[in-house]
């Protein structure tokens, strides 16, 4: 009976990257790449390396047999080192996991999961691009406003808010990239990191078992490899977790009651409240944002690991076997729903334009103070000038330009055609279609 949410409710392709089964394969590849290390060298038998070799599989290596040794020695890098020996004829055997330290392989092993977690979250983040750009193309003209401070601002388009995802995702993807390098490594350093148990072909033994697993050798390091790769890793995982809350943010805010300009897309059987049948709740978004806070707080052990005591110690082991699944496996759910979400995403033109509308003109203010300076009224003049109207206009609820019409002032600087022209909001909305049109061609 599974305990844990991401065994059974947040969970996806992910889980099989780290199941026990797969972490047993990985543990067996390092073991196969060691053998055949030691039997290129001439270190042992190449019969008995490739005896190894074939041996290193979970078709002869079973899951239960090396949880059944290590109920017997609570040893679980050890029991799989025993349950090897055992599948392997002759005197094979007597070799597997030669000349190595558990960590030797766990943390090398680590690196190869990492690599098709990446994979994963790779493909992910590529698919949400897409469906960003996608969305900021067909929208890059739709006129909404766009808002500070919870405040309502200057017209902007949707186009432009989408292109400013996309971009954050390439660059997470960037990072994911950056991160990778560093942690992809491995090592064949013994018990503090010194080679002694590989003698005098240690280096040639680390080469040839990392080129075997097309990952870097560590240039240093002691009985681990050293855990700011990992902590690095958490981070971007974090980052890209954070990137997806606050998209999950904003179209939890939009599709509030009172602005409803987008909403996830609803199922036609779908309830949003036990006792409220009218509710649309943006669950989704709600989930991605809780979740998030949950892959932020991964990293901070993540970052508690890094002090480990002399040579190592075991205080990051426990909690590695929790943060490490669950930070990827939660973040590729988050992906996967962001992206279910956004390529849903229901719009409602007639509450963009409402919302864009409702503040009688305010939010054009800016464009006038700009245009009354280009017609030769000093900017700050201007600036006091529209604050002053404003405010007159809020006070007496009256649209902005009505309120401009009735002081003299105005028609020193503005024909009427020229006033309607500077209310049109589609008409200030400056370069965001371009800036859409230019992420594009290089986000693509």
């Amino acid at each position: 009976m599974a305990v844990s949410a991401i065994d059974n409710r947040y969970c996806g392709p992910m889980n099989r990257v780290f199941d026990e089964e797969n972490r047993l394969q990985k543990w067996l590849d390092v073991e196969a790449a060691l053998a055949y290390a030691h039997g290129k060298l001439g270190n042992i038998p190449k019969k008995d390396a490739d005896e190894i070799q074939k041996k290193a599989d979970t078709r002869f290596v079973k899951l239960a047999r090396v949880k059944e040794i290590e109920g017997e020695i609570d040893h679980d890098l050890m029991a799989m080192v025993r349950a090897l020996s055992e599948a392997c004829k002759g005197g094979a055997g007597g070799y597997v996991h030669y000349g190595a330290t558990s960590y030797d392989i766990e943390d090398t092993a680590l690196a190869l999961v990492m690599r098709d977690a990446n994979a994963l979250i790779r493909k992910r983040l590529s698919v949400l691009r897409k469906i960003l750009l996608g969305l900021a193309k067909g929208h890059k003209r739709t006129v909404c406003i766009g808002r500070t401070h919870g405040q309502h601002a200057v017209p902007m388009t949707y186009g432009l808010k989408f292109a400013l995802w996309a971009a954050e995702v390439a660059r997470n993807e960037e990072r994911l990239g950056e991160a990778e390098a560093r942690v992809y490594v491995g090592k064949m350093s013994g018990a503090v990191g010194t080679m002694a148990t590989f003698g005098e072909k240690a280096f040639e033994v680390q080469r040839l078992v990392m080129e075997r697993l097309k990952i870097a050798p560590a240039l240093v390091s002691n009985q681990v490899i050293q855990r700011d790769r990992h902590a690095e890793m958490l981070a971007v995982l974090a980052l890209i977790a954070c990137s997806l809350e606050k998209i999950a943010n904003e179209i939890r805010n939009l599709q509030r009651t009172e602005l409803m300009e987008v909403a996830e897309p609803f199922g036609k059987k779908q309830v949003g409240s036990s006792t409220m049948p009218h509710k649309r709740n943006p669950h989704k978004s709600e989930r991605i944002s809780s979740l998030a806070r949950v892959v932020r707080a991964d990293l901070a052990v993540a970052l508690e690991n890094i002090a480990l005591q002399h040579e190592r110690d075991l205080t990051n082991s426990a909690n590695e076997r929790l943060i490490i699944p669950e930070a990827y496996i939660l973040l590729d759910y988050m992906l996967s729903q962001a992206s279910l979400v956004l390529s849903g995403l229901e719009f409602f033109p007639e509450n963009i334009k409402r919302n864009l509308e409702m503040n009688s003109g305010l939010v054009m203010a800016e464009r006038l103070m700009v245009s009354l300076t280009e017609k030769g009224m000093g900017r700050q003049e201007a600036h006091e000038f529209l604050r002053g109207a404003s405010r007159r206009a809020v006070a007496n609820k009256r649209h902005l330009k009505a309120e401009l019409l009735s002081d003299p002032k105005i028609s020193q600087y503005f024909t009427l055609k020229e006033i309607d022209g500077l209310f049109d909001e589609s008409s200030y909305i400056g370069k965001a279609v371009e800036i859409v049109e230019r992420a594009e061609r290089e986000l693509a």
